[in-house]
Parts: structure tokens; sequence; C-alpha cells
């Protein structure tokens, strides 16, 4: 049996909030009839469904939608002639070769452009929720910037790689990430080699990636993994090693000592329990609490689900299950407990309102303005999240956004020019709630609509501005007021948690 904080819900108690707060943690929320086939079908299979999403149809592939010679090598020719033309002193050829690189340099910013479309597309229509959310999680933990790579397909096979090992095997997927073109780029290791280690990889894998900032490492543990991890670069888009830049030499890492190489760096990590607890502590921020300190019950759960996670040699599936069936993911001090990121804001919005997408170019960069520009994240240690996300101007931004979702009007825009393509039609959403005359109570809707979206018990406060807004306008339900309704409670501070 497992032990008591990881216990599963009784399955009688998971009722349709419970299915509402676990597709909004495990994904991005979703509509009432979606929520609703998950109440039905029980807890069990309910998170069986969500985990095995591979046997949900989806193409899954765009490898061929993005060019992966955009920002290539030069070739041995190519570099030939600019050194005769350097040697030379040719200024115009030298100056074409300047002229062409750039040239190239702003078709992959283009390409960014659309990559990061791509992605903010697909998390909104994708029907395997976690595949992304879990996209997502690597995003921030294993932080690398477009900045600081500049080769826009570097970052999508990176993306891709995180989609690939989103609930396999951790300890795996750090492997990769050793000889990820983009990580290694990103943190400098294809400049180290044994006459000149560079430490970045190393001191990024133990302390940002793996063992957490300060926890069971020192300073010479960085400098010998550097060694270990000398000769691992990369030579266009493929991983490379090279032997004559590896240090052969004996190393001491961790108090384990020998001629170990970057694989057998991450080995001699994943050998520490800290490893287990460090990543466990960062998906139980991420998914079940984002308070910078745990509760008591939180970290025993940290620990008893770390312990768990060793046992299963470092496979996430079995700890998504343990996670998304505990009762104490769905204790009532755990929902409605974490800050929605920008992105969860956006997507979820769309998702379970159903507005329309407007324009997924004005999302990305609405998200970039919130503080989360995908692909960009603002150093190697990711997003904060929690509490850093809101301040006075981002709240600002998120109530602007959701009344553009809701109503097409631009906050840089006149009036006529709001977005007019696509009204968005919020009656489906109350539709359920007609009596057999077909007629609408207005505080049923406002306690459904503020239930739905606040994810618990209305306040009667709130009720009473729902109410008073009605009663100004006459006493009437339909689009204009609903949409109203819901841009009355998309600005409420409670809307911003999930």
């Amino acid at each position: 049996m497992p032990p008591y904080i990881l216990k599963p819900l009784n399955p009688k108690k998971f009722d349709f909030w419970k299915a509402w707060h676990l597709l909004g943690r495990a994904g991005f929320g979703g509509s009432r009839e979606q929520i609703e086939t998950l109440q039905n079908m029980g807890l069990r299979d309910t998170v069986d469904h969500i985990l095995n999403f591979e046997s949900h149809p989806y193409e899954s592939t765009a490898w061929n939608r993005f060019d992966h010679d955009i920002m290539s090598p030069r070739t041995p020719e190519q570099q030939r002639s600019i050194q005769k033309a350097r040697s030379s002193g040719d200024e115009a050829a030298i100056e074409a070769f300047r002229m062409e690189r750039q040239k190239r340099q702003r078709a992959d910013r283009e390409q960014m452009i659309e990559l990061r479309n791509w992605w903010m597309q697909r998390m909104i229509e994708s029907p395997r929720p976690l595949e992304e959310k879990m996209t997502l999680f690597f995003h921030g933990h294993f932080a690398a910037s477009y900045r600081g790579i500049e080769d826009s397909y570097h970052m999508f096979m990176q993306n891709e790689l995180f989609r690939e090992f989103a609930t396999g095997n951790f300890k795996k997927l750090t492997h990769r990430i050793i000889r990820d073109p983009a990580m290694i780029k990103y943190l400098n290791n294809n400049q180290n080699r044994k006459q000149a280690p560079n430490e970045n990889l190393a001191r990024e894998l133990m302390e940002l990636f793996t063992l957490g900032e300060g926890n069971d490492y020192t300073e010479a543990d960085i400098k010998e993994g550097a060694r270990a991890l000398t000769g691992f670069t990369y030579d266009d888009d493929t991983f490379a090693y090279r032997r004559g830049m590896h240090d052969p030499g004996s190393k001491t890492i961790l108090a384990q000592t020998g001629k170990w190489t970057g694989d057998d760096f991450v080995n001699i990590i994943f050998s520490r329990k800290s490893a287990s607890e460090f990543l466990c502590f960062k998906l139980y921020r991420f998914f079940v609490n984002d308070a910078a300190e745990p509760s008591r019950a939180g970290k025993t759960f940290i620990v008893e689900l770390a312990k768990q996670f060793r046992e299963a040699d470092y496979e996430l599936r079995p700890i998504l299950r343990t996670l998304f069936s505990s009762a104490h993911f769905y204790d009532e001090k755990n929902v409605s407990a974490i800050i929605k990121s920008p992105i969860q804001l956006i997507v979820q919005a769309i998702r379970s309102l159903n507005t329309p997408v407007r324009d997924v170019r004005d999302l990305v960069v609405a998200g970039a303005l919130m503080g989360q520009s995908i692909f960009q994240p603002p150093s190697v240690k990711g997003w904060n999240g929690g509490r850093a996300w809101i301040n006075t101007s981002s709240l600002f931004i998120r109530q602007n956004l959701m009344i553009y979702l809701l109503t097409g009007l631009r906050p840089d825009a006149y009036p006529w020019q709001t977005d007019h393509l696509e009204t968005f039609d919020a009656m489906p959403l109350v539709e359920h709630l007609r009596d057999e005359q077909g007629r609408l109570d207005s505080l049923s809707v406002f306690d459904w609509l503020l239930r739905f979206n606040l994810g618990g018990t209305p306040h009667p406060n709130r009720l009473s501005v729902l109410d008073d807004y009605l009663r100004s306008r006459g006493d009437r339900i339909d689009n204009t007021r609903l949409i109203g309704l819901l841009s009355l409670i998309t600005s409420m501070p409670e809307y911003q948690l999930c």
C-alpha cells in the first residue's frame, strides 16, 4: 500500500469539480462537456486517458514544416573562399558573405516567429493536453533561449525532444539534454575542451536541472563534471563527440572516482536521492501548489513521491499517475492554489470558454508582454512562476487579453478596428441552465459562470457584482450581456488562479 500521503482519492468523490481541477492542472482546462465526459469515466479511467495520450490521434510531427538549413554551417569550400578574400583584402567578397549571413539571420528570425505561433496553436487545439503541458514544463526546467542560440531549427528540435519524453524517463531525457545542440550552444559546451574546461553546462546540470542550487554538490564537483563533459559538442543539427577535445584523465565527482565521461557524470548524479526530490519539488509547484515553501503535508508528499520516482528508475508516468490520483492533489488547500502562467491563461480561456482564437500571433505577443515569451525564457533558471507572474503591468495586460478574446477589441486600436471576423457566441455556455419553459434564471447563470471560471463556490459579493451589472442594463440574458458578465468575471483576482 502507498504511504498515507500518496493514497488515491475515494473514487466516489470524483465529481464534476474534481474533474475540472484535474483537467486544468494536467492540461489547459476544457469545456463543460469535456469535463462531464471525464467525470462519467471515473477517476482511474480519466487519469489513464490523460496519461496515455499516445492513443489519441493527432498529427504529431512538424519536421517538414521548418527549414533546417537556414543556419547551417559554412561548407569547407565557403570557408576557404572567405579566408582567401580576407587574405587578399577583397572587401567586396567579404561584404557579400556578410550580407548573405545577415539574410539568413533575418530568415531564421522569421522562422522563429512561425515556430512560436505553431506551438501556441498546438497547445490550443491538441487532444493531448498533458503532452503539451509537460513540454511546457520541460521548456521552463531545461531552459534555453533563442536569443543565446540563434538557430530556430535547434529550438524546434529541443521542443520535440521535450514532447518525446513528456511522460517518459527523466534520467534518459537528461542524457539527451547533454547531447542537445540547442543546450550545448546555449551553455557553451561546444567551447568545453580539455585545455580550457567550460563549466557552464556542468554547473547548470547540477544546480538547476537535477540537484538544486547549492544542494549535495561542491564547486569541485562542478569543475570535475566540466572535465567529464569535454568533447560533447554538435555538428550542424547532430550531436558530435570530439575525442581529441575530451579529458580522459581520472575525475572525482560526488565522491566517485574514475575516468568519467558526460554519461557517467549524469549516472553519478542520479545515484543521489536529491535528484529525485528536486524534480518532484518542481513538479509539485507546477501541478499541485506553487507556494515557494510547500506546506508540511506538501513536503511529505514530495519526499514520498520522490521515493517512488527512484523505485520506478525515474519513469515519469507512474509518479504522474500517483500525483493525479492522490487525495492530496484534490485537497481544498490545493484547489485554485496556482497562479496561471500567461500561457495557461491564454490557452485555458480558449479551451474552456471556446472563444475564437482571434490571431495566434497576437496571443504569442500577449504572452511575452505578460512575462512568458515562449522559446525565450529570461535565463537558464527559466520562469520563477507563482507570484512573479502578477504585477500591476501584467495584470492590466491579462485583463486586456481576455477582453480581446471575448470581444475582438484590441487594446491598441480604436473601436472601429475591432476584430469582427468572428463573433464569440457565449450562449452555449449556459444553454444547459434553461428551465422547462426555455427561460434562463439570472442567479443560476451567475452562479454557474462564477463556479466554472473561478473553480469554487462564489462569494456573495461576486454574485451581487454580476447582478448589479445585469439589472443596470435590463434583466435579460442575451449574448451581449453574457459577454459583459464574462468580462467582469475574468477581471476578478480569482480568475488568475487555477
